[in-house]
């Protein structure tokens, strides 16, 4: 019994000294063109982007992860406190779609985002969590980290 918690011992301390400060997180994740998370459950894929102003900014990507234009995409996004929800209404601006409201006050929230390629169509549902603390690896805000790391 002694012989097998020194070898364990022995085997965690090992694998703790291998995964120091520089070990991999797993695959990167692409980042999207302004830094913000890529949805890729859509086509075109889209970016999700904070803004500053705690607006919540969509862009559409090509295959080169280049903008394109929104062709009547309708998108919201429901986030904050669950007893009591915000729901983002977007709106055209340049070659993106930014929300009319901004994110409820507070750093992390649940977010179901929809995205549906004409009014009549069924939305694409993606759902995480809408995380602005920075990530020690990326220095991404969490919710467009691309280490490739569980949040």
């Amino acid at each position: 019994m002694k012989n097998l918690i020194a070898l364990l011992c022995t085997v965690s301390l090992s694998v703790a000294a291998v995964a120091g400060p520089d070990h991999d997180h797993g695959p990167k994740i692409k980042a999207g063109p302004n830094g913000g998370r890529i949805l890729t459950k859509v086509e075109p894929h889209a970016e999700f982007l904070v803004t500053p102003e705690r607006k919540v900014k969509i862009t559409f990507l090509d295959g080169a992860n280049q903008p394109v234009a929104p062709k009547g995409q309708v998108v919201s996004v429901t986030t904050g406190d669950r007893m009591s929800p915000t729901k983002l209404t977007f709106v055209a601006a340049g070659d993106a779609l930014v929300s009319e409201q901004a994110l409820p006050e507070g750093n992390a929230w649940p977010a179901v985002v929809q995205i549906r390629a004409s009014a009549e169509s069924k939305p694409m549902v993606e759902k995480f969590m809408i995380n602005l603390a920075i990530c020690s690896g990326c220095k991404r805000a969490e919710y467009a980290c691309t280490c490739g790391h569980s949040h």
